[in-house]
């Protein structure tokens, strides 16, 4: 065995080490999803799975509307995603085809806004919304959200280095309008960027806690980490079965936006390619 083979058998036992590492957290959860409480407070971890998943989701749902939260943050989360990558990508290519006068300081502007955290104007947020009587509604974690700078930021960059002038110019002497232009020639080309951002909005904000929690008052409209959130100080955190298994419902919708995201990303990689 040569040098280049055993460097290969070290880097792929040090990956397959990394994905087993990574894998048990969501395997104790699933496991401890399936039993009862007095099995985990007795046994431990155990590898194989119990028999108490019936009676841990009949706890958990007589404290929780579990699947009206469900609802509630996958609305929301499907609303920010497509929303917020379909206007991110029209404001970075807007930055990266046109230049008119002022749009260096906006781009700037857009970076600034980037280092600034979120949290420093929640009490502003609080007040704006308040007056606009958006308050216990889905409006402030609906439209904020859509401009998000550090999206506009990446998209931008992978436009700028992918998008040819040549496929503009060319589509516009053809007389294909601006918009058309967009959603024809920029936004195929920018899918593999677009779907990657998608991925981690959709997660930030089905993840997203503190947000609902200030402006959200109905418990009918409270999203899964909120609901999550309020059983902590429930007779049901003491059965910790029950906990683990909403803790399992809740990363399901994660787990499937990303694998079906990441195969997009995979088959969209030459969407749009430019042949020279």
């Amino acid at each position: 065995m040569n040098k280049t083979n055993i460097v290969k058998a070290i880097l792929y036992a040090l990956l397959i080490l990394l994905v087993v590492i990574s894998f048990i957290p969501f395997y104790m959860m699933i496991i401890n999803a399936t039993r009862s409480n007095a099995d985990i407070l007795r046994h431990g971890f155990t590898m194989l799975p119990g028999q108490a998943i019936l009676d841990n989701y009949h706890v958990l749902i007589s404290y929780m509307n579990l699947w009206r939260g469900f609802a509630n943050s996958l609305f929301i989360a499907v609303c920010v995603t497509v929303l917020s990558s379909y206007f991110s990508a029209l404001t970075a290519y807007g930055f990266a085809v046109y230049k008119f006068k002022g749009s260096n300081f906006l781009f700037v502007s857009v970076l600034v806004l980037m280092m600034v955290p979120g949290q420093l104007g929640l009490i502003g947020f609080y007040d704006l919304i308040r007056t606009f009587g958006f308050l216990d509604t889905y409006i402030p974690l609906i439209v904020p959200p859509i401009a998000s700078p550090f999206i506009v930021f990446f998209l931008r960059q992978f436009l700028s280095s992918t998008l040819h002038s040549s496929l503009l110019e060319a589509a516009r002497i053809d007389g294909a309008g601006e918009f058309k232009i967009f959603h024809k020639i920029a936004f195929p080309i920018m899918m593999p960027a677009v779907a990657t951002m998608a991925i981690f909005t959709f997660i930030g904000s089905w993840n997203n806690y503190i947000m609902p929690l200030v402006v959200l008052f109905s418990p009918e409209k409270y999203t899964l980490p909120v609901m999550m959130g309020a059983l902590r100080g429930s007779q049901v955190a003491q059965n910790l079965g029950a906990m683990y298994l909403g803790i399992a419902i809740s990363v399901v919708p994660i787990m499937l936006a990303f694998l079906f995201l990441s195969k997009y990303i995979i088959s969209s990689i030459s969407a749009g390619a430019v042949k020279e």
